[in-house]
């Protein structure tokens, strides 16, 4: 009757701690794996901002980096944007600050085109 306990009992550890087991392993696979992610969205950004310095005017990555500590998913869509630019060949010269604000213009939602109309 105690071997058949004990049996148990260590049938019940053996399985809980292969279960423990599993979980840290895939909780370090996780770990690794937003390690990875995080190293290539760094490379990703790095290789954006190389870029601006060939693509854009002093000005210009100012006027960005004033945007991106107000939305820095906005930076990133708008250096996105002037790269593919690049790419496509629109974008030949130096992009100014003046045609950085045409951009953003382009792109941001009008608010000026709203109308309320009253009934």
């Amino acid at each position: 009757m105690v071997s058949t306990q004990d049996n148990e009992l260590n049938q019940l550890r053996e399985q809980r701690r292969m279960a423990l087991q599993q979980q840290l392993e895939q909780q370090a696979a996780q770990q690794a794996n937003a390690e990875v992610q995080a190293q290539e969205a760094q490379l990703v950004s790095q290789n954006l901002d190389a870029a601006m310095k060939n693509l854009v005017s002093p000005e210009a990555r100012s006027r960005i980096s004033a945007i991106a500590l107000a939305t820095p998913e906005r930076a990133e869509m708008i250096k996105q944007t002037i790269v593919q630019l690049h790419s496509q060949g629109k974008l030949n010269t130096i992009m100014n600050d003046e045609q950085l604000k045409q951009l953003l213009q382009s792109q941001s939602k009008s608010r000026r085109s709203a109308s309320i109309r009253r009934i």
